[in-house]
């Protein structure tokens, strides 16, 4: 059984939003937090807050990646792993460049794809480890403006769910949480009046809670569990009918004005 105290945890995309709230509640619960984000001087920011340590970190890129993990073993062996770095891009598809859907698929899934790969060689062959893997309830529900984000989502549940079964015995855990609408830069300028959202500590607190109970898939609010079932039984003409209610004819609209600056984060 991992436990937190004193523990070496890392995550990524920590220096805001959700990683900089599940960074401070790992920390309020006694783990060495080491956050990693490509924007270093954010990250030292929130590091400084917690009594934690930061380092650069470009998931899409396994040297960098590698680097990040090496640096946070030098507090003890890392123990869990909270692969939360990603990025939504909003307009309909065929609006967005093919170079920017596969960064965002490289960010969010390939991110994913190398944090597990180098971080669960060593928890293996330890006999304890725990990641988790941070989705979306984009993970269940298809939403038009974001088929990307989507697609990525989906990818890391169904990665998640794969790899959770080849770990069965070895005493490694993964969660995948899924969460609904968060209050974060990433919603910025999105219409969010139609949908449950959240705020990021609510997210960060059940992401620490799972190094305790090592559920297989977490979605808060617990509510919200049943509606990936929801989508798959409804005939495909009747779901479209569904989403032009709650999405409009004119789907990925955002307001340009407060989504600048994000845009500019993610883009520049």
């Amino acid at each position: 059984m991992t436990r937190l105290d004193g523990a070496t945890a890392c995550v990524t995309g920590g220096a805001r939003g959700i990683g900089r709230a599940t960074a401070l509640a790992l920390a309020a619960r006694g783990a060495r937090v080491w956050i990693g984000d490509i924007d270093v001087a954010a990250a030292e920011a929130t590091a400084a807050e917690i009594g934690g340590h930061a380092a650069p970190l470009d998931v899409t890129d396994p040297e960098s990646f590698a680097a990040f993990l090496a640096a946070a073993a030098a507090s003890g062996p890392v123990e869990i792993l909270v692969n939360n770095a990603g990025i939504m891009r909003l307009a309909p598809y065929l609006e967005l460049d093919l170079a920017g859907h596969h960064r965002e698929l490289a960010i969010n899934v390939g991110g994913v794809v190398n944090g597990m790969s180098l971080a669960l060689p060593g928890m293996v062959a330890r006999g304890r480890g725990h990641i988790v893997n941070v989705a979306s309830m984009a993970a269940k529900v298809t939403t038009p403006g974001a088929a990307v984000y989507c697609a990525s989502k989906f990818a890391v549940a169904a990665l998640s769910r794969a790899v959770r079964a080849e770990l069965d015995g070895t005493g490694v855990s993964v969660t995948t949480v899924m969460p609904a609408a968060v209050h974060t830069e990433l919603t910025s300028g999105v219409n969010l009046s139609l949908q449950p959202t959240l705020q990021p500590d609510e997210v960060g607190e059940a992401i620490a809670d799972t190094v305790r109970h090592r559920r297989a898939e977490v979605t808060i609010p617990r509510w919200l569990a049943p509606m990936g079932t929801v989508e798959q039984g409804i005939p495909e003409a009747a779901l479209r009918l569904v989403k032009r209610r709650f999405v409009g004819r004119d789907p990925g609209q955002y307001d340009a004005r407060r989504r600048r600056a994000y845009l500019d984060r993610i883009e520049g």
